[in-house]
């Protein structure tokens, strides 16, 4: 049997490679995407890479008995089952395929001259959704295209930092204002709602000099009341819990001479749908209520998209990005802002009380995302 490798730009490019060379008779073993090329670990682009065969003599067809080793005696309901497991491979193996001739489909929509092409990667590679980066490359395009010259590099960048910067300024970075008093933060298991919520609390007690107390409904984890119950004797803030919505109407009654009440929820499961109303039900007290949704960095950008769908119902404020430390890929802050228009009131950058908590700006969010390009 003949095996060999391939790789190309795209699937189609692979699949003339094959037949040219082995034939229609080719089968495809295997195929994934690859970065090649590149600078410095920089700027690589995906390739596909393709194992294909091709058996110039074959045999005489083998019985199932050949194939799986059969011995006399066995049930058909054994070979049934090394059928179904071949062909749910093979299903499996298709499905991929498709999937990776779509996505190289999507990308051939965008072909750029070469300085934009390389940018475009990059954003690409910052996890930028394709469509918004292919918008924000074009916009820059159209902007000079009576220019003879290609752009440099350099002026190509902040060219694409100014264009985020104008898009990601049509939305709100307010985060906790004078006007707000019982501010909610909700999103999934975690994600750093408690320690967040206690930065939170820190900066506006400490900078602001405001009067602060805590709820906490957060009572499936223990460990979770005790960690804000802990910050909240460290910043000499009061604190309730609430195991019900009565018990939570009569904390929000204790504190309402305060300037600012945080409530910190609980983070379970959000496509469990019971949750979301459960949370929905004990929020409907008769105050006001400003909600902000925390979501990690560190997710998969369709999760953080599901995440926001599944939390729409809240009426959401703005957006809270948590573990920017922890990733070098920060498009996503752009995708969820920009998609489902939501504003962005803090990043957090570590686990330090109260220091790791940024107010951003469509400046802080753009310098963010070109980062890795401007230190190569």
């Amino acid at each position: 049997m003949k095996v060999k490798k391939y790789v190309a730009a795209t699937m189609p490019e692979v699949m003339l490679q094959i037949r040219k060379d082995l034939g229609s008779d080719a089968v495809l073993l295997n195929s994934k995407e690859i970065k090649h090329g590149g600078f410095l670990g920089f700027f690589k682009k995906t390739k596909v890479e393709v194992v294909a065969a091709l058996d110039p003599a074959p045999g005489p067809a083998k019985t199932y008995k050949q194939i799986d080793g059969i011995r006399n005696g066995e049930r058909l309901s054994e070979i049934s089952v090394h059928k179904k497991e071949s062909g749910n491979e093979v299903l499996k193996e298709i499905k991929q395929l498709k999937k990776m001739i779509e996505l190289q489909t999507s990308k051939e929509k965008y072909n750029y001259p070469p300085n934009y092409q390389v940018v475009f990667q990059y954003l690409l590679d910052q996890e930028v959704d394709l469509d918004i980066a292919g918008q924000i490359i074009t916009a820059v395009m159209r902007k000079h295209e009576e220019m003879e010259l290609e752009l440099p590099i350099d002026t190509l960048v902040n060219e694409v930092r100014m264009e985020l910067i104008e898009r990601l300024s049509q939305l709100t970075y307010h985060g906790i204002t004078d006007e707000m008093k019982v501010v909610h933060f909700v999103g999934p298991t975690g994600v750093g709602k408690t320690t967040t919520l206690a930065k939170i609390a820190a900066d506006c007690k400490l900078n602001n000099k405001k009067k602060v107390a805590f709820i906490t409904a957060d009572t499936y984890r223990i460990a979770a009341i005790d960690q804000l119950k802990t910050y909240a004797q460290i910043l000499e803030i009061p604190i309730e819990v609430a195991y019900n919505s009565e018990d939570y109407k009569n904390a929000v009654t204790k504190f309402a001479a305060y300037d600012l009440i945080l409530v910190d929820t609980a983070g379970r499961n959000f496509r469990d749908e019971k949750y979301v109303n459960e949370l929905m039900s004990s929020l409907s007290a008769s105050v006001e209520i400003t909600t902000f949704l925390v979501l990690s960095l560190t997710a998969k950008p369709n999760d953080l998209s599901e995440i926001v769908d599944q939390f729409q119902h809240l009426k959401l404020k703005e957006l809270i990005f948590t573990k920017i430390d922890e990733t070098r890929q920060y498009g996503s802050v752009l995708n969820i802002a920009a998609q489902k228009q939501l504003g962005v009131a803090y990043i957090t950058n570590g686990q330090d009380v109260p220091d790791d908590l940024e107010r951003v700006s469509p400046e802080a969010i753009a310098n963010y995302i070109m980062s890795e390009h401007t230190h190569d």
